[in-house]
């Protein structure tokens, strides 16, 4: 049995979770993109602080390359509501399954080790909880506010789903405690949708966006794709017109990496020079903040993003 706040191995899901498996052999990564991990004393502290809380990290569940230089920081992105998902993204490689009950300690916990790390932004997520009435709203909530009662000066921000036919209620939740920023990914382009992301509508998630940004115009707005899945320049153009027009203030673009063979294929490795273009054609929308590269994801260095708007 899976012990609290073990991670999974990616032979453990797989079993748990079989999705379907691509044969075709993956494309050699070019040179930049590939990243040594470091192995630093902070690395080791923010692993074994998130171990000891029985809490989890995106950054670990979801594989993501900028793990080594977050952990080193001292900094992590949150994954509240545990570490089941019940959607099955082929590009994800967070856990797929029957997610267990809420862990009411989590937001006390969250908050304690927040004020150990000594943060002054962070960034809370979740997976999908589709078997919750709010979506895991008011989780949320609850968290925020434990947060902010144990750390009075931090900065939050939230990366939340779609809360998927349950938008009006989760959004009318956070007006007990408001984030200062707003941010649930779009992650790709409408006609890649059925592929990247079943289960997800690409207007739905817009339509999140702008019903928060409606609700509560003071706090900031922001959403993320992945390119490298098959889109092409017209359709990243008109995936930024379209997050521009539904209030998204901040936005963030970066390479797709498969996980693994059981997951979606990478259909193209961008050079560099490539998200230059991208950068050029999202300045001429009205976004106040545009992070755009290879290793962007929609949490790296969400601190330094924020400043400017906040």
């Amino acid at each position: 049995m899976k012990q609290p706040g073990t991670k999974d191995s990616h032979k453990d899901k797989m079993a748990r979770n079989p999705i379907k498996i691509y044969p075709s052999v993956p494309q050699k990564k070019p040179s930049w993109l590939k990243i040594q991990l470091p192995h630093s004393d902070s690395f080791t502290k923010v692993k074994n602080l998130i171990r000891d809380h029985n809490l989890h990290t995106v950054c670990e569940e979801a594989s993501c390359p900028n793990i080594g230089e977050c952990f080193s920081k001292g900094t992590a992105t949150f994954m509240i509501m545990g570490d089941i998902c019940t959607r099955r993204c082929p590009f994800c490689d967070v856990s797929h399954g029957r997610p267990l009950a809420l862990d009411l300690n989590e937001p006390k916990n969250l908050a304690k080790s927040i004020q150990i790390l000594k943060l002054n932004y962070v960034v809370i997520t979740s997976v999908d909880r589709d078997d919750l009435k709010d979506g895991g709203a008011e989780h949320f909530v609850n968290c925020i506010k434990e947060v902010r009662l144990m750390n009075p000066e931090i900065q939050i921000e939230i990366l939340v789903p779609d809360f998927r036919g349950r938008q009006d209620l989760a959004v009318d939740k956070f007006e007990q405690s408001l984030p200062h920023v707003l941010n649930h990914n779009i992650e790709t382009v409408p006609r890649l949708y059925k592929k990247v992301r079943p289960g997800s509508d690409y207007q739905e998630s817009l339509d999140l966006l702008k019903k928060f940004s409606k609700a509560y115009p003071k706090v900031i707005t922001k959403s993320g794709f992945m390119i490298g899945l098959g889109e092409t320049m017209d359709e990243v153009k008109q995936t930024l017109s379209d997050l521009n027009n539904h209030g998204v203030q901040m936005v963030t673009i970066g390479q797709y990496l498969q996980p693994s063979i059981d997951h979606l294929p990478v259909d193209t490795y961008h050079e560099p020079e490539y998200f230059d273009q991208i950068q050029i054609i999202a300045e001429q929308f009205d976004f106040t903040s545009i992070a755009c590269g290879p290793f962007v994801r929609s949490s790296y260095h969400a601190d330094i993003q924020a400043k400017s708007v906040l």
